[in-house]
C-alpha cells in the first residue's frame, strides 16, 4: 500500500491498510455468537434477543425463504423499521446468497412500485402498520411473496400475531408462522462469494428515478472492518461485555446498516433499537441508560438533543462515550456547542455508492473543525477540476471529492449509463465539492449541483447557511437558488426559528451584511415550521426547489 500524506495523522493503533477475511457478510454474525453468545444482541421495548437467538432465528427465516423457492441471486425487499425482524431477516438473506433490498417502511405505494421495478424483486417482507399500502400496491403489481410481521411479535408480554389476527390476504406468508415451521433448523448449504451482491441500496430518488446501487458482501465486510478499526483508538477501553449502540438510524440507510447495525455485530455490542426518531421519547429513552457507548447520528438530531428542556439533566458528557455525525455537514456553531457540553465528538463522510464510508476525522488525532477529516484506511480520494474531473486542483482550491477503493459499489443495478457517469476507472465521482488544507484535511463546500450562479458569481449554499445558524433566533436554516430574470439565480433562505422566538425578514437580512459579501446575502427569506427531511435526517433541497419551481409555473400562468 502506497504511504499517502494523510496516514500521518492517522490514530496510534490504525492500520494504513487492511487485510480483509475471506468473509460473506452474514458470517459476521458468527464472531459475536462465538463469543458471547448469552449477551443482548438487542434490546427492543425492553425485550432483549440474544446473540444465540439472533443467528437460530435467522437460520429458521433462511428455510423458511428457501421453503418459498427463494435463490441465491434474487432479490428480497426488507420495509421494516429498525426492529429485531430487520435483523433476523438481513442475515436470512445474505446466508441464502440472496440480494437485500432496502425499503424506506414510510414511502408510497407508488414510491416501492417504482423500486419494485427497478429491483425486480419477488418476495417483500413487511410489517403489520404498512397492510394497507402494501394492498394498494399489490392491486398494480405482482409480487409472488409478500411476508408480513406485527411489530410487537418480539415485545415480551405483546400478544404474538398470527396471519389470522392481522387478516392477511390468502397468498401472503406470516413471519412467524413461517420461523416455527422450523424448530431444528439447517444451516444454508448456499455458496456465498465476497464478490456476490448483498444489497442494492436506493440512492436519489426524491425526484426523478431512483438508482440502486449494487453493494457486495466484499464492500460490506470492508466496510464494517474499517468503521471498526476506525474507533479503535479508544473502543478497546469499553469491554465487549459492556459495549452499546444508540440504534436510532435506520437500518435501511446504508449509514444505519453499516455504522450501527454491522458495526455493533463485529464489536460484540448490544443495539438499543429505535424504531422511529421522537426527540421527547429518546429523551426519556436515555434518562433510563447509564451510558451509551456509541451513538452514530445526524446534525439534525444532535440539534433537537442538545436544544432539548431537559438536556442539562441527562448530563450527556458522562452518558455519551462518543457521538459521531455523518448524513449532512455539521454546521460549525452546533460542533462547537456539542464540544462546549464535553461530549466527545467526531463528523465523517460518505455515500451510498461508498457503502456508507470514506472520510472521517480522527478519534483521538487532530480534528479541525468543519473538516469531514482524512480518508480512511484503504479509501484513495483526489479533489479534481469540477468541470473537466480529472485534473487534480492544488490545496486550498475546490474540487470535485472523487474515491476509489474496496467500499466502492460495483455499479447501479440494470443502468449502465448512469454507472458510466459516476464510475470512471474505478473512481466514483461523488458530485460533493471540497477544499483540502495542508495538512490533508478535507472541507465540504457544497453539492456541485447545489451551486448557485447569481449574476456571473459562484455561490456555496453552505457559506450562508454557516453564517445564518449563528443568528441566535435560528434553529434550522437551508438556502438554495430560484430563478432571477435580472441575476440568473437569487439566494433564497429557508428559516426555521428557535421555540418561542420572533424574527423579520429584514433582521435576518442585515445580520447576513454584517458577515457575507453582497452578492451571497439573500434576497429573500421564507420563514418555516419545518423544513423537509429525508428519513436519516438529511435536509432535502430537492423538495424545496420544487415548490419554488411550482410557484414560478403558477405566476407565469
Amino acid at each position: 500500500m502506497e504511504i499517502k500524506p494523510w496516514h500521518r495523522h492517522y490514530d496510534y493503533n490504525v492500520p494504513t491498510t487492511i487485510r480483509y477475511p475471506h468473509l460473506a457478510a452474514h458470517e459476521l454474525l458468527n464472531i459475536p455468537v462465538a463469543h458471547y453468545p448469552e449477551k443482548a444482541a438487542l434490546i427492543f421495548y425492553g425485550s432483549e434477543m440474544t446473540f444465540l437467538e439472533l443467528r437460530t432465528e435467522a437460520t429458521k427465516f433462511a428455510n423458511a425463504l428457501s421453503g418459498l423457492g427463494v435463490q441465491k441471486g434474487d432479490r428480497v425487499g426488507i420495509h421494516l423499521p429498525n426492529c429485531p425482524q430487520y435483523l433476523v431477516c438481513y442475515f436470512a438473506v445474505l446466508s441464502i446468497g440472496a440480494v437485500v433490498v432496502n425499503l424506506n417502511p414510510l414511502y408510497t405505494p407508488d414510491e416501492l412500485k417504482t423500486m419494485i421495478g427497478i429491483s425486480g424483486l419477488e418476495t417483500l417482507v413487511t410489517f403489520d402498520m404498512a397492510i394497507p399500502s402494501i394492498r394498494v400496491l399489490c392491486g398494480q403489481i405482482i409480487i409472488p411473496r409478500v411476508i408480513v410481521t406485527a411489530m410487537t411479535d418480539y415485545v415480551m408480554g405483546a400478544p404474538v400475531s398470527s396471519a389470522k389476527s392481522l387478516e392477511l390476504e390468502k397468498n401472503w406468508h406470516h413471519f412467524g408462522e413461517l420461523v416455527r415451521k422450523y424448530p431444528n433448523p439447517r444451516r444454508s448449504r448456499t455458496h456465498v462469494e465476497p464478490k456476490d451482491p448483498a444489497m442494492l441500496q436506493f440512492t436519489g430518488g426524491t425526484t426523478g428515478i431512483p438508482k440502486a446501487a449494487i453493494l457486495t458482501h466484499a464492500n460490506v465486510v470492508a466496510a464494517t472492518f474499517q468503521a471498526a478499526l476506525w474507533g479503535s483508538a479508544t473502543m478497546h477501553l469499553t469491554p465487549p461485555e459492556k459495549r452499546n449502540v444508540m440504534a436510532v438510524l435506520p437500518y435501511f440507510h446504508i449509514y444505519g446498516n453499516i455504522v450501527v447495525m454491522n458495526w455493533s455485530i463485529f464489536q460484540c455490542a448490544t443495539q438499543i433499537q429505535v424504531p422511529r426518531f421522537n426527540i421527547d421519547e429518546m429523551v426519556e429513552l436515555l434518562d433510563k441508560i447509564e451510558q451509551i457507548t456509541f451513538f452514530p447520528t445526524v446534525p439534525t438530531l444532535i440539534t433537537a438533543l442538545i436544544n432539548h428542556p431537559k438536556a442539562e439533566e441527562l448530563k450527556l458528557d458522562k452518558k455519551l462515550m462518543m457521538l459521531n455525525s455523518g448524513g449532512a455537514p455539521m454546521p460549525m456553531e452546533l460542533i462547537e456547542h456539542v464540544r462546549d457540553m464535553g461530549i466527545y465528538f467526531s463528523e465523517g463522510y460518505g455515500l451510498s455508492e461508498s457503502t456508507s464510508l470514506g472520510i472521517s476525522n480522527p478519534i483521538l488525532g487532530l480534528k479541525k473543525v468543519g473538516s469531514i477529516g482524512i480518508p480512511f484506511p484503504d479509501n484513495d480520494v483526489r479533489l479534481v477540476d469540477v468541470e473537466n474531473g480529472t485534473v487534480d486542483v492544488p490545496d486550498g482550491e475546490p474540487g470535485e471529492i472523487i474515491m476509489k477503493g474496496p467500499l466502492i459499489m460495483q455499479g447501479y443495478w440494470n443502468n449502465p449509463e448512469e454507472t458510466k457517469g459516476q464510475l470512471r476507472d474505478g473512481w466514483l465521482h461523488t458530485g460533493d465539492i471540497a477544499i483540502r488544507d495542508e495538512d490533508g484535511y478535507i472541507f465540504i463546500v457544497d453539492r456541485k449541483k447545489d451551486m448557485i450562479i447569481a449574476g456571473g458569481f459562484n455561490i456555496y449554499p453552505r457559506d450562508i447557511d454557516e453564517v445564518l445558524f449563528q443568528h441566535p433566533k435560528v434553529a434550522e436554516v437551508v438556502s438554495l437558488g430560484v430563478k432571477d430574470e435580472y441575476r440568473g439565480e437569487t439566494v433564497k433562505a429557508f428559516i426555521v426559528l428557535k421555540p418561542g422566538q420572533k424574527c423579520t425578514e429584514e433582521e435576518i437580512i442585515n445580520f447576513c451584511k454584517e458577515k457575507l459579501v453582497a452578492y451571497k446575502v439573500p434576497k429573500l427569506i421564507e420563514f418555516r415550521d419545518s423544513i423537509p427531511k429525508s428519513a436519516v435526517g438529511k435536509i432535502l433541497r430537492k423538495i424545496l426547489r420544487e415548490e419554488e419551481e411550482a410557484k414560478l409555473k403558477e405566476k407565469q400562468k
